[in-house]
């Protein structure tokens, strides 16, 4: 075994996290300080270890390699300073295609009243700003804001996998001014994305995480700089195409998978948000929660 690791379990899934560096596990329990720790006796889901990209680089600018059961081929190796980035990353792909116990989907969740919103769409569309301002600034209860988990119940329920935030560039100043600076992880420079911050979400939607919620709305972001705030239904076929899109283990999951996912998609309104700032944003989503909240 390497000789540094941690347990840590977020959601459903415990995961293990190992490196011969000290520094990246202490990074991680510092990020998720208020996460269930210590959970050396359970058995955990995932493994996931930080190693050297080769001997030399163990000593000589170290970099990592994030070896696991379910990775990709074309991840290059990072920085040693960038190892909080290479977890989140690799914990992600965990889930993405190895969970198979509900559907994965690639969006962001929140409850409020007992009951959850989807929001669903394509990378920098803006679902982790509006997952953060949600909690942060409307009374949401942060369930997640890279996966959201979808039961494979008759009557599906959204499931919380409140992972830390990831925030990249104009979005780190905006909720920096929403959020207390204690909630916030190291500031990662010069990534591929750019800069990245972690937000942690509030302490108590991490307590909450075994709380489940029914999905009673699903919105697909855009935010569009100038752009005056308007909203527009989603067709049936239209969320559905999006959604099966948007998951990465439906397919893999059958029938059940399938039903769940038409359920959801008949019973739940489904609608594009365009908006050009934040307050705008939160204004839309209250608006049709208003309308549509059961």
């Amino acid at each position: 075994m390497t000789p540094h690791h941690m347990r840590v379990q977020i959601g459903p899934a415990v995961f293990d996290l190992r490196s011969p560096f000290a520094d990246p596990i202490q990074a991680a329990r510092t990020l998720y300080r208020d996460y269930p720790l210590g959970l050396d006796d359970e058995i955990y889901d995932f493994a996931v270890a930080a190693i050297p990209a080769s001997p030399l680089r163990r000593f000589l600018r170290p970099s990592l390699v994030f070896e696991a059961d379910h990775m990709v081929d074309d991840i290059v190796p990072l920085d040693a300073s960038l190892a909080l980035l290479g977890f989140e990353m690799a914990i992600n792909l965990q889930m993405a295609l190895g969970y198979r116990r509900d559907i994965v989907l690639h969006a962001a969740s929140a409850e409020r009243d007992g009951q959850g919103i989807l929001i669903t769409g394509e990378s920098g569309a803006g679902k982790s700003t509006l997952s953060a301002l949600l909690s942060y600034s409307a009374g949401w209860r942060h369930m997640g804001d890279e996966l959201a988990l979808l039961s494979l119940e008759d009557a599906p329920h959204l499931k919380p996998y409140p992972r830390p935030i990831g925030l990249k560039n104009r979005s780190i100043e905006e909720m920096a001014a929403r959020a207390p600076a204690t909630r916030f992880g190291p500031r990662l420079e010069n990534t591929v994305k750019g800069t990245v911050q972690h937000l942690l979400p509030p302490v108590g939607a991490i307590a909450a995480m075994q709380r489940f919620a029914p999905p009673a709305l699903i919105v697909a972001p855009h935010y569009r700089e100038g752009a005056e705030p308007a909203y527009y239904p989603m067709s049936e076929s239209a969320c559905y195409l999006r959604l099966s899109t948007a998951s990465t283990n439906q397919l893999k999951l059958g029938e059940r998978g399938f039903a769940a996912l038409v359920s959801v998609v008949r019973s739940v309104p489904a609608y594009d948000i365009v908006y050009g700032k934040s307050e705008d944003a939160l204004a839309l989503v209250d608006r049709l929660w208003t309308e549509h909240r059961r």
